[in-house]
């Protein structure tokens, strides 16, 4: 896809980076000129990631606040400044709430909010200084409809759409938009879906079916543009139609 985005010069962080949107999102970031970090707890992966689409390789985990803090201080050493965060990385631990564990919960909201959390904290004091930041966070439908077996997931995806707009509140003044996209791709996790489960699924999508990973990079170039600068507390649905 040939997306006409211009981040020369910009650095972007984008956890979740080893595959899926996450690679996508870095590869579209590095071919309109930006400076690109990205972070997974994979570290072999990660390093696999970087070097195909001319990223920089953090391995590290977003729900630990000195990974993150490392992180922040490895981009701003190597270049001086953040301007974008994207924060993307998730896990899914499925099962229906009477068979979750505590670890199957705190583990995900650890990860999809907590990452989101810690990484906003992180970058903020750079934004402040600089009166500029661009902030996108990856929600989900389920964050605000649910679904069957992913209470912990429900759960940590609509706290990202409050934080977002909480956010938004509070950083505005220095000059930093926050805002999220809603995704329906097709990555990995649902790639592990059964066919017929997939196609039933798909049957329900206004367009008929998953979008690619990389239909997410044009939405999420938008949100992190210096042109949507007006624009902050945005939950952008990329999903199909699916949301109406």
């Amino acid at each position: 896809m040939n997306l006409s985005f211009d981040f020369t010069g910009q650095s972007v962080i984008v956890t979740g980076g080893a595959r899926g949107i996450g690679l996508e999102l870095g590869r579209f970031f590095a071919d309109s000129g930006a400076d690109v970090f990205l972070i997974d707890y994979d570290g072999e992966e990660v390093r696999k990631a970087a070097a195909e689409v001319g990223a920089r390789a953090i391995p590290g985990d977003v729900s630990s606040t000195a990974d993150i803090d490392q992180a922040v201080e490895q981009v701003i050493a190597e270049t001086g400044r953040i301007d974008i965060i994207v924060n993307n990385a998730g896990i899914l631990r499925d099962k229906v709430l009477w068979k979750l564990t505590d670890d199957d919960w705190e583990s995900v909201l650890a990860v999809h909010a907590g990452g989101t959390f810690r990484l906003t904290r992180a970058c903020v004091p750079h934004f402040r200084a600089r009166g500029y930041g661009r902030v996108v966070n990856v929600t989900s439908y389920t964050g605000l409809h649910g679904n069957t077996g992913q209470a912990n997931y429900a759960t940590a995806k609509a706290g990202i759409i409050g934080f977002t707009r909480t956010a938004a509140k509070e950083l505005a003044r220095f000059g930093v938009t926050v805002n999220a996209i809603s995704p329906n791709a097709e990555t990995r996790m649902v790639a592990s879906i059964p066919e017929d489960k997939k196609a039933e699924l798909a049957s329900g999508i206004p367009l008929g079916r998953f979008g690619d990973a990389s239909e997410m990079c044009a939405a999420v170039g938008f949100l992190a543009s210096q042109e949507a600068g007006y624009v902050t507390g945005v939950v952008l649905p990329v999903d199909g139609g699916i949301s109406i």
